[in-house]
């Protein structure tokens, strides 16, 4: 199974100073990749910078009104996306759309050639068609789901794993009703956890009830509740046959993570994201893999290189 990593100084600009989301996690991240030959040697990667200044791409999930919003607090350099969790910094318009933009490119990849793409600085599960939130501002899982629509059509199934600590809100409640576009979300229970959604009755609407399945966690679970529920996820998988998956993998459920309270280890993360990887081998479908969050810079950026050695071992 070929697989694509994207990397660009724009690209790993997506984070904020003095904040959770930090962009040392890229810096961790691309000191330990350049030093594994071997592991450079198995991906073909793909330097961007830049890779599309044309906004028109975001109307096909945001509202017009929010893309101009975010562009005129860009311009501005200060405030914040949403009520405090996303702050702005100039240029934060062109960093967030290289994001997407890189997201769309890796999963046309994925779906065109059935390979792995990676792209680390994504998977902005919380931001709405209409607005951002929690350090998200554009969906970028949203677009990469409209943009294959719009060169393919829409007879394509999507297949979306979250296993991000967060419940990816944005993107649940944006596909709620759709039936083409199904979800497995595990995440920890949002009585305890942003954005305080995600529970077990939501699972779909109208044609789409029983496409969407969501996995609110306890506090404190670990990789044996991890693993249940991937193979649970698996199993519909396998049911579905999708013709694309897009994989949210963020590393916010790992044991000491500042902002969350999942205990998963660093093993039972790599096994859950294999779990995933060989599914898609198997049924010859395309993997566009997003970092999502993980507040542990070192910690994740070391689990990138390991999960990229997966991918490459496959």
């Amino acid at each position: 199974m070929k697989s694509r990593l994207y990397v660009g100084d724009r690209l790993f600009s997506y984070g904020f100073e003095d904040h959770p989301l930090s962009r040392d996690r890229y810096k961790f991240f691309l000191d330990l990749f350049r030093r594994d030959s071997g592991l450079a040697r198995g991906l073909e990667v793909i330097g961007v910078d830049g890779l599309c200044s044309d906004d028109e791409i975001l109307y096909l999930f945001h509202t017009r009104d929010y893309v101009e919003k975010v562009k005129r607090l860009s311009e501005r350099g200060y405030g914040y996306i949403d009520y405090g969790d996303t702050p702005v910094f100039k240029g934060i318009y062109e960093v967030s759309l290289e994001s997407v933009c890189v997201s769309c490119h890796g999963a046309d990849y994925a779906f065109k050639f059935s390979g792995i793409a990676f792209n680390l600085a994504g998977g902005w599960h919380h931001a709405y068609r209409d607005r951002g939130g929690g350090f998200c501002v554009f969906n970028d899982i949203g677009v990469s789901i409209e943009y294959i629509r719009s060169r393919y059509g829409h007879d394509i199934t999507f297949f979306y794993v979250d296993i991000d600590a967060h419940h990816g809100d944005g993107v649940y409640y944006s596909y709620e009703y759709d039936p083409k576009v199904y979800i497995f979300d595990i995440h920890e229970d949002g009585r305890f956890l942003y954005p305080g959604t995600g529970f077990s009755s939501e699972r779909g609407r109208g044609e789409a009830f029983g496409t969407k399945f969501n996995v609110p966690l306890p506090p404190w679970s670990s990789d044996s509740e991890l693993h249940r529920y991937i193979d649970e996820c698996l199993e519909h998988l396998y049911r579905v046959g999708p013709d694309i998956i897009l994989f949210q993998a963020g590393q916010d459920g790992l044991a000491g993570d500042p902002i969350t309270h999942l205990s998963y280890t660093d093993e039972g993360y790599l096994d859950a994201v294999a779990k995933v990887f060989r599914a898609g081998k198997e049924l010859g479908v395309g993997i566009l893999f997003l970092g999502g969050g993980g507040y542990q810079p070192e910690r994740v950026a070391r689990n990138w290189v390991k999960v990229l050695r997966v991918a490459v071992n496959l």
